[in-house]
């Protein structure tokens, strides 16, 4: 990607079925990831939840590279602005500037 995101996912406590329809009608160009055990949660202590007995992740934005978190953006507030937070630190913090990547983006093995 043009900003230096190599993928793009979202997650949610949704099961996979739900996810799906949430991801044709409001036509995400990104793939959603299930986790209803909060595995994802309770390993990185994530934000969470409950709506009506229903538990959900609090909306966060994690950059990962190299396997280990590098950013985190909690809270995600204004919440329609936030795409353009993300693209603006993306572009400050290129991917290259990662000690296991090259200028050109590419892996340098270990």
């Amino acid at each position: 990607m043009a900003a230096g995101a190599a993928r793009v996912f979202g997650l949610s406590s949704q099961d996979t079925a739900y996810q799906q329809e949430v991801v044709d009608r409001l036509r995400l160009p990104f793939a959603m990831l299930s986790d209803t055990a909060f595995r994802l949660a309770e390993a990185l202590n994530l934000p969470t939840f409950d709506f009506h007995g229903q538990a959900l992740y609090k909306r966060i934005t994690l950059v990962v590279r190299d396997s280990a978190v590098e950013h985190a953006f909690y809270p995600v507030f204004p919440p329609d602005r936030h795409a353009g937070q993300v693209l603006a630190w993306l572009r400050d913090n290129p991917l290259w500037d990662s000690p296991m990547t090259s200028r050109s983006g590419r892996r340098l093995s270990r």
